[in-house]
């Protein structure tokens, strides 16, 4: 990367930030909207709302207007807070982690599982580290996009445990008693459940309740 594009990126996303937090506390500064939309004018992101933020006078934009006109401009250029500007989403991850938990004595896992910001990753995600302190994050961290929602947290993070116990070990978990097939963590109805394909496809149990669905007689 060159020097230029990296100042620019490092000035866009300081100004980027600086939008976000502003939106996000009611403290937007119509002046780090315009210096962000003339910053990505000058690198071709001509979008509507950059050029109207650039063609307009300030003191003529109402704050509403202003507000607005910041939320398009972030959305034309893809912004995502990630987890440090929007902590609500970690805290949705936790929280999905504890459900989750809650079936990993049915693997033989015990202890506590915390999860682990993967600074390493582009982009920035979320494994699990496991109370013997084994690192799960197979195919790929949680997304911080995936926390917006708590059924996809959950689910998004169930699959991941699921795929990186399965790397590691090469046994299938959570497996159906019934059908003698490995279930797969799914969204079905805006839940998490663990989803087995066995005659014609039917939910095992919510994602969180697997020990007292393993112990349950087979459905009529």
């Amino acid at each position: 990367m060159s020097n230029i594009m990296a100042e620019y990126e490092a000035v866009t996303g300081q100004l980027m930030r600086r939008v976000y937090v502003g939106l996000r506390e009611d403290n937007l500064d119509p002046q780090d909207v315009v210096a962000l939309a003339c910053e990505l004018l000058d690198w071709f992101h001509c979008t509507d709302a950059v050029l109207e933020v650039v063609e307009r006078n300030p003191a003529e934009v109402t704050p509403a207007e202003m507000t607005a006109l910041a939320r398009r401009v972030l959305d034309d250029v893809g912004f995502d807070p990630g987890f440090d500007l929007a902590p609500e989403r970690l805290e949705m991850l936790r929280a999905a982690l504890r459900i989750v938990a809650r079936d990993l004595p049915t693997r033989g896992i015990e202890g506590e599982p915390e999860i682990e910001i993967l600074e390493d990753w582009f982009p920035v995600g979320a494994g699990v580290r496991l109370a013997d302190g084994e690192r799960l994050n197979w195919g790929g961290p949680v997304l911080p996009t995936m926390c917006d929602d708590p059924a996809m947290a959950l689910t998004s993070l169930a699959i991941m445990i699921q795929e990186s116990l399965l790397e590691r070990t090469w046994q299938l978990w959570p497996v159906c008693p019934w059908h003698d097939l490995g279930v797969h963590g799914s969204e079905r109805d805006g839940a998490a459940v663990w989803w087995c394909v066995g005659d014609g496809g039917h939910m095992l149990a919510p994602v969180g309740e697997l020990a007292r669905a393993l112990g349950r007689r087979r459905p009529e």
